[in-house]
């Protein structure tokens, strides 16, 4: 992990990211869903995601890439086919699909930005979504389709939308790092930045205890 980054597309404002015209529909009784992106280092977006309310559990881990090649050093190699991915477990009563998009594209990283995120290079860096549905793909597409016609961006999105063969949970030592590490130069550098973002812009879809900064 490198321990700078320029994200010029995080510093668009909440006004100006439209909400979906269409999110997942589902039965009142659904119970807890899923959702997988990659979005750069899954240090900084698991922190992202796992103050947010209605988020019930992040697991960092590896989509895109065969098993045996699903871990660190071999994703590190940018040869795998891999991205680094969280896996989103939520709670459709209290947050969407689509709202975790909107966050996704607003705060946990810079949708432009083709295979790397700042200084972070590669293709295990690449922005995407793994949908697991048809539903979560025509989602996607069509809040892609409306931040590009709105012009949020001065570039293009650049997010790829890839079927969600499997998920792959990464080494122990990556769960929760941001939380556990809250010092680590990368984490200070990186993460926290975003936290802030998630505070200024979403603070009202925040559960409780992380509207306190020391968080």
């Amino acid at each position: 992990m490198s321990q700078s980054c320029d994200l010029p597309g995080m510093n668009v404002p909440r006004s100006r990211f439209p909400e979906p015209d269409t999110d997942l529909e589902l039965p009142a009784d659904a119970g807890e869903q899923r959702a997988v992106f990659g979005g750069g280092c899954f240090w900084c977006t698991e922190a992202v995601y796992l103050a947010v309310d209605g988020v019930k559990a992040v697991t960092s881990g590896y989509a895109g890439g065969a098993a045996e090649t699903a871990n660190y050093e071999a994703v590190c190699t940018g040869n795998t086919g891999h991205a680094e991915v969280i896996e989103i477990r939520y709670d459709p009563a209290k947050t969407s699909f689509g709202e975790l998009l909107r966050i996704f594209f607003s705060v946990a990283h810079d949708p432009t930005q083709l295979n790397r995120q700042g200084n972070d290079r590669g293709t295990q860096y690449r922005s995407a979504v793994f949908y697991a549905t048809d539903a979560e793909k025509q989602v996607a597409e069509a809040y892609i389709r409306k931040l590009d016609a709105a012009g949020v961006y001065d570039a293009p999105v650049v997010t790829t939308l890839e079927p969600l063969e499997a998920f792959y949970p990464a080494e122990e030592y990556h769960q929760n790092f941001a939380a556990r590490n809250p010092f680590q130069p990368y984490i200070m550098a990186v993460a926290a930045p975003k936290m802030e973002k998630l505070r200024d812009r979403f603070g009202d879809r925040l559960k409780p205890e992380y509207n306190d900064d020391s968080v």
